[in-house]
């Protein structure tokens, strides 16, 4: 695992938004990850949840047909755990935000199947039940992702002009968050292309998406995402677990050690 960071990639980061990291993993810690990931998602059926989060199942809607999403397969499979929570790369998030410490939000497996519909333009933290301006995520190409097939494109910049409004992605409308947002209108996108093993990082307010597949082959992505430590109940439920859920009120701190655990902090 490629866990050194550059000024330069930090400062991108900062100003931009994301940032790419070439050879993250090597091809043998691509083909372990990649095992690992698809052995989990084998033992769910249509459950998109693992480890006894929100009971939530695909459908056949047109979000459902962007990719198959699994979620939370860390507490599922300790190949997926060690990758996604080592301190190793809690580490690279603390030094691309400067923020002391992270948690672990959840991670989720993207797989966008052959002839796989756009993923429309959107924000990730105005999904979740925090609220932060320091929230990251890291996506790590499993499968070459290309042009062709949906890579992913990033609004450069547009964390800074955002707030905690979003659009759905339950919804064909590829730029519905640009009404939101029309100042991101100004801003040329940035497509981003992997080759296996190559990831990138971007905030929690970065606008992006991905094209549609027009190959007959899959693209596999597994990302996560991380908040940072001290973030506090928003009301949201995304993906909390009911009994979880029903024990916070507005403002408390996400300290469960269990459902989140601290993936790195600062002494």
């Amino acid at each position: 695992m490629k866990t050194t960071l550059t000024p330069a990639q930090i400062d991108a980061y900062r100003e931009q938004g994301f940032v790419l990291q070439p050879g993250f993993l090597t091809a043998d810690e691509v083909a372990e990850l990649k095992a690992a990931v698809l052995g989990a998602v084998s033992t769910m059926g249509r459950k998109k949840v693992a480890g006894g989060g929100k009971n939530l199942e695909e459908g056949d809607t047109y979000y459902d047909r962007v990719f198959t999403q699994r979620l939370n397969l860390w507490r599922i499979n300790d190949t997926v755990k060690r990758y996604m929570l080592g301190p190793e790369l809690g580490r690279m998030l603390c030094t691309l935000s400067g923020c002391k410490g992270y948690r672990v939000w959840h991670d989720q497996t993207l797989i966008k199947e052959p002839y796989g519909n756009a993923t429309g333009w959107h924000l990730d933290n105005p999904y979740w039940s925090f609220d932060s301006r320091e929230a990251i995520s890291i996506w790590i190409a499993l499968e070459d992702a290309t042009y062709q097939n949906g890579c992913m494109w990033f609004v450069p910049g547009s964390h800074k002009l955002a707030h905690f409004e979003n659009a759905s992605l339950t919804q064909p409308n590829m730029g519905e968050l640009f009404k939101t947002y029309p100042a991101m209108t100004q801003v040329d996108p940035v497509g981003a292309p992997m080759k296996a093993g190559d990831c990138s990082f971007h905030n929690g307010l970065t606008a992006h998406g991905a094209g549609a597949n027009m190959t007959r082959q899959r693209r596999i992505a597994m990302t996560c995402a991380y908040m940072p430590v001290g973030s506090t109940f928003n009301g949201k439920p995304n993906i909390l677990p009911e009994e979880y859920l029903a024990s916070l009120k507005l403002g408390d701190e996400l300290a469960n050690n269990d459902w989140n655990p601290v993936v790195f902090a600062t002494p």
